[in-house]
């Protein structure tokens, strides 16, 4: 399953927008090692280079078509670099000062247990901040899976599309990150989105979400799906003279570890 880095930032102000939110609360003065967990096409890690530019940052995602978009930035920033490894296999080192994962975890099964894990072996002082979509109740997800289990759809994308455990609650993470040891803090936040164009619900969800399941389907069952799910999404979200407003919850944890 590839990354398409040209329409996951169609909606980029919209997207980068909970990552600002997310660092704003991390109050780390001169660290040394910041990294930033499922990088993406690099263009948020950079801001980290840019935040502390005495800092090494490095970019770590498991997509070689988001890293081939994030390499040219790693020229602009001395400090800044990208990796290619799967995060699941990752754990903090010893010079580990600063780790932020943005829209991330959600792809990577059992990432509450690695967590409490990562966050036990933190050097007092770090910090680690997360963010992830709590959206998959919304009609955009629900709706997706109603339509992938129906008979016409249910054996092609038969465990597909996730949904139980996905994400935590904040009380989860927060749960986590007190017994590991830190100070934290945790809190969501609902965006009413209004998006722009034709379907925009359809164009955002093709550029994450929708993703597993195009992947599963040969083109023309991949058009047909779209064109069924496409008229769900206009009656859940319909078009109004401003746009279509698009209600999304993000999830948020920060964590400092305690001396």
């Amino acid at each position: 399953m590839k990354w398409d880095p040209s329409k996951y930032a169609e909606f980029g102000n919209h997207r980068d927008r909970p990552f600002q939110d997310l660092i704003a609360r991390i109050q780390a003065t001169e660290p040394q090692q910041v990294v930033d967990l499922g990088c993406g096409p690099g263009n948020l890690t950079a801001t980290l280079a840019e935040r502390w530019p005495e800092a090494r940052v490095v970019g770590l995602d498991s997509s070689s078509e988001m890293l081939a978009k994030a390499a040219p930035l790693a020229e602009t920033f001395s400090g800044l670099e990208f990796r290619q490894r799967d995060i699941a296999d990752w754990s903090p080192d010893g010079d580990t000062d600063v780790v932020v994962t943005n829209a991330a975890l959600q792809w990577v099964p059992g990432h509450q247990e690695m967590l409490g894990d990562w966050l036990s072996s933190l050097k007092p002082g770090a910090w680690f901040a997360l963010q992830v979509p709590g959206n998959f109740t919304s009609a955009s997800h629900s709706l997706m899976r109603e339509l992938a289990e129906t008979p016409r759809w249910r054996q092609q994308l038969a465990g597909v599309v996730r949904h139980d455990g996905v994400v935590g609650s904040p009380a989860d993470y927060l749960g986590l990150m007190l017994d590991a040891g830190c100070s934290a803090d945790a809190w969501e936040t609902t965006y009413q989105q209004v998006l722009q164009g034709e379907d925009p619900v359809l164009e955002w969800v093709r550029g994450t979400g929708l993703r597993p399941v195009l992947a599963a389907l040969t083109a023309p069952e991949a058009d047909a799906f779209e064109q069924e799910y496409a008229a769900l999404l206009r009656e859940a979200y319909p078009s109004t003279g401003h746009g279509t407003v698009y209600p999304f919850r993000r999830i948020f944890a920060v964590a400092r570890k305690n001396p």
